[in-house]
């Protein structure tokens, strides 16, 4: 995820030449689904060797035929197969744009015909409050689905102080519409039916806590298209061996520890017991998981650690201590592979533990002895 928008050459190549000028007009969720859904796309994608069928969303950026999708729905994929609404199905030729750190990937095909277009909005302009829809494929099975709900909150997950944050930053929109799998890569409206995002992440825990990247993304991916042979984009996003579960810990990318060094504040609302169980939760999690990952069982450790984040914010004994679980479990959200996954949370954990100490707890310090 690494440009700046080129709104100017955007004004011309995307959407379907509606003129801007004047007041744009409200609609209402059907209405933009009768604009809309001839520009919605089902993808489904399959590794070089043909098997571990995908299916995922997209939609129509350019008549031509770009289309845009999550990159992990097709990531590893050298076939990827786009089926328009009225079931005119197409083999994507290249790919024409990847924007890895923002889970984002523009498809080219070659249309017999001009192709139906969504129009890309402004998602800068989308704040906590505001209204949207959602068009997807729940399960790959539920085609043409439509949610709609608010922005809940715009969320801030690096900037580009982070070594490891896309150039420029990322936010995520975190949206109360439900999603579910196969809805992935599927456009998020804003109330003038224009595209502000990409759905893309469930937090399966949670309820009605769904994110998308922000369509502004999208912009610069279209504006400088690239060319890339579906065998090199195979090649290049095909998962480590990690990614399917035994790998060397020692291998794939270095980590750099980001713990989190919170105020004492943080705590504030919580009883001593109540961070006490909070530490204790996180002991035995790592004392699970750490061995697992030491043996290479890095998605069991990274599970692990997700589930218990995922509890733990969901049942937090104070805000701070929610907000710090969901911090870290966004940032997870964002990154490719188990093992950063895992750290990434371990560094939650563990500055959890830093501040939990300045107060004199440790793990196992509020347990009540066992009665004889």
């Amino acid at each position: 995820m690494r440009w700046t928008p080129l709104l100017l050459m955007l004004a011309t190549s995307c959407g379907q030449g509606q003129k801007t000028n004047g007041p744009r007009m409200r609609m209402t969720a059907k209405e933009i689904v009768a604009q809309s859904t001839d520009a919605i796309v089902r993808i489904e994608a399959n590794d070089k060797d043909g098997g571990g069928e995908k299916v995922g969303t997209g939609f129509v950026l350019d008549k031509s035929g770009l289309i845009a999708t999550n990159l992990h729905v097709v990531a590893g994929s050298a076939v990827i197969k786009v089926k328009l609404h009225d079931g005119t199905p197409y083999e994507v030729m290249q790919i024409a744009g990847i924007d890895a750190g923002r889970d984002l990937a523009v498809l080219r095909i070659k249309p017999k015909k001009e192709l139906k277009t969504v129009r890309l909005g402004d998602s800068e302009q989308m704040s906590a409050g505001d209204q949207i829809v959602a068009i997807g494929n729940p399960l790959g099975v539920f085609d043409y689905s439509v949610s709609s709900g608010l922005i809940s909150q715009v969320r801030p997950v690096c900037d580009a102080t982070d070594v490891r944050c896309p150039p420029g930053g990322l936010k995520l929109l975190q949206i109360s519409a439900p999603i579910s799998q196969g809805s992935s890569g599927g456009p998020l409206f804003n109330q003038f039916g224009e595209v502000v995002g990409v759905t893309t992440l469930i937090v399966a825990q949670g309820q009605a806590i769904n994110f998308a990247v922000p369509g502004n993304y999208l912009k610069p991916l279209v504006a400088q298209p690239i060319a890339m042979t579906m065998d090199k984009f195979a090649a290049d996003t095909s998962s480590p061996d990690e990614e399917r579960g035994g790998g060397n810990p020692d291998a794939g990318p270095r980590i750099v520890r980001q713990v989190p060094d919170h105020p004492v504040t943080v705590l504030q609302g919580c009883s001593d017991q109540q961070i006490g169980e909070v530490v204790d939760a996180i002991s035995d999690a790592i004392d699970i998981g750490a061995p697992l990952y030491n043996r290479g069982d890095i998605e069991a450790c990274f599970r692990i650690y997700e589930g218990t984040s995922s509890k733990i914010e969901r049942d937090a004994p104070c805000p701070g201590v929610g907000k710090a679980f969901g911090d870290g479990l966004l940032r997870a959200s964002t990154l490719a592979t188990y093992k950063e996954k895992a750290w990434a949370l371990r560094d939650t954990f563990d500055g959890l533990i830093k501040v939990a100490h300045q107060k004199g707890i440790h793990p196992g310090s509020t347990k009540k002895s066992p009665t004889p």
